[in-house]
Parts: structure tokens; C-alpha cells; sequence
């Protein structure tokens, strides 16, 4: 589905990608990792055909800047940075369906299904939005069209847990069609949901190797906990990710992505001291 063979790049005598090959099969689905400076994004935009660049690369048999308007059609794209757009998100949503001869509502869908209610945003500017209501709606314009390659650079980077989640599952349902690219600085973040990592720095690939992948993107972790006394900082970061609590604040009980565990666990260490108790089971409700 990829083929990148010996690509580099340089800005004003700056190299930012040296020699880099690599080969991304159908349907496979492979994290691209390293530091910010690393190369991943300018790596992604030579793939995308925003960029010439030394060597040979191919994207379904086609080169990205030769035939850029055929191989754009074939790939849903999630920038790391939103673009600075004023058009207002319905017309941003109709000129995207055009351009991709896709449907509409199916984003529109998607986007709902984030969490992002695209009635009241109609006459907004996408300028205008928060953080996370962008995410939301490039990953809806990305997802809500039927896509052989998915590229994503930092994905669920503004989402809540919440859309977290469902981000997840979206990926599920797609996974088993489609080829997966995803970028970020931070091996937790996307560890679950590849088969596949690859490690740029300083524009070299330093590391390629496969990755044990175990349960369901959808999956999900029932999780009960006891604190040894109500705090009001706890509850709030508990509540952010949908658990309820009794026991006069002491008790919380909720689920969590499987792949966000590890996210979890990061923000319960900051209130290690109040733990007392701490269970965790798959949850069959959770699509597991």
C-alpha cells in the first residue's frame, strides 16, 4: 500500500529526513514514533505529495506528487495542526463531501457520534472552534468516508476520554479494510493500536519492529476503586472520564478504553497516596 524507498529532505540546508525506506502492506497498521523534529510530520507530507523529495515513493502503486488529487482520494488524513480555516463548518463539511465524492451525513455522523453536535456549529467559523471540537470534526471528515489508507499525525492528541473512546472504536470497525499510518511522539499513545512500530530520529528510521497487539480496539476495562477519604481533585478527574461515585465520594466505579489504559493509570499515579483499593476486569458490556 506504501512503498517509500531512500526519501530525504532538507530545508534550507537543514536535513530532516535522511534515506528513509520503508514498506506499509494492506491492511497492516503501523505507528510512527520519535521526538518532536523527529521527521514524522514532514515524512507524512511527502506522503501526502505536499512535498517533492528525494528518492522514490508510492502510495497504492501511485506517486503522492505526480498524481496527488488520486492518491488524496484514496486517503483520510488527520493533521497534527488544524488548519487556519474561516469557512464555516456546514460549507466546510459540503465542500470536503464534494471534493471526496463522499456522503455528507456520514460525517456528520461521525462527528456526533465524537460528541460534536454539527447543528448549532452550521454558521461557525472552523477558526472559531475549540481544540477539541476541530479534532472532532477532521476526524469525522476523515472517517465518515470510505478510505483504503488511513494517515493520522497525533489523532486523539484534544480529545477527552470520552471521544477518546469512541475515536477507538471507530478504528475498530475499520480495521480489519484498512491500512493505518499513525504518527505521534509517544509510544503509549498508539502502542494498542498497531501491530507495527517505526522509530525516526534525526530523519533516520532507528527502529522497525512488530508489536504483541492483544484484545479489541473497542474493547473496554471495567474499573471500581475506594479512596481512603473524599477529595474533591480526584472526583474531578474521575468524573472527566464518566465514573461515578458514592459512598460519599469515596467510591468511583466507571470503564476505560483498553487502549487508554495506560493514559489512565498516568493521571491515577498523581493520587497514588489516596488509593486504597483498585480493581480491574474486562468488560463483555465494552465490546470485549
Amino acid at each position: 500500500m506504501i512503498r517509500i524507498d531512500g526519501v530525504s529532505k532538507s530545508f534550507r540546508g537543514v536535513q530532516v529526513l535522511d534515506g528513509v525506506s520503508l514498506e506499509l502492506a494492506t491492511g497492516e497498521h503501523a505507528a510512527l514514533i520519535g521526538a518532536n523534529g523527529a521527521g514524522k510530520t514532514t515524512l507524512i507530507r511527502c506522503l501526502l505529495g505536499e512535498y517533492r523529495c528525494e528518492g522514490s515513493l508510492h502510495v497504492d502503486g501511485l506517486p503522492p506528487r505526480e498524481r496527488r488529487a488520486e492518491v488524496l482520494h484514496t486517503v483520510g488524513f488527520v493533521p497534527q495542526l488544524p488548519p487556519p480555516l474561516r469557512m464555516p463548518v456546514g460549507e466546510l463539511l459540503t465542500f470536503a463531501a464534494q471534493l471526496c465524492r463522499s456522503d455528507r451525513a456520514a460525517m456528520e455522523e461521525v462527528a456526533e457520534r465524537l460528541g460534536l453536535e454539527i447543528g448549532p456549529l452550521r454558521r461557525r467559523a472552523f477558526s472559531k472552534l475549540s481544540g477539541g471540537q476541530k479534532q472532532k470534526l477532521l476526524i469525522a471528515v476523515a472517517l465518515g468516508r470510505s478510505t483504503r489508507l488511513l494517515v493520522m499525525d497525533e489523532p486523539a492528541a484534544n480529545l477527552d476520554p470520552e471521544a477518546r473512546a469512541t475515536f477507538f472504536e471507530l478504528l475498530a470497525e475499520r480495521s480489519r479494510d484498512t491500512t493505518m499510518l499513525l504518527s505521534s511522539h509517544r509510544l503509549d499513545e498508539v502502542a494498542a493500536l498497531v501491530q507495527r512500530v517505526v522509530e525516526l530520529d534525526k530523519g533516520k528510521v532507528v527502529l522497525d519492529d512488530r508489536v504483541a497487539k492483544t484484545g479489541s480496539l473497542d474493547a473496554k476495562l471495567r474499573c471500581t476503586l475506594r479512596l481512603a477519604s473524599p477529595e474533591p481533585a480526584v472526583s474531578r478527574s474521575l468524573e472527566a472520564w464518566g465514573f461515578r461515585s458514592a459512598n460519599g465520594g469515596c467510591s468511583f466505579e466507571g470503564r476505560v478504553a483498553s487502549p487508554d489504559r495506560l493514559r489512565f493509570f498516568a493521571m491515577l499515579s498523581r493520587y497514588s497516596g489516596l488509593i486504597e483499593e483498585m480493581n480491574l476486569s474486562q468488560d463483555e458490556a465494552g465490546g470485549a
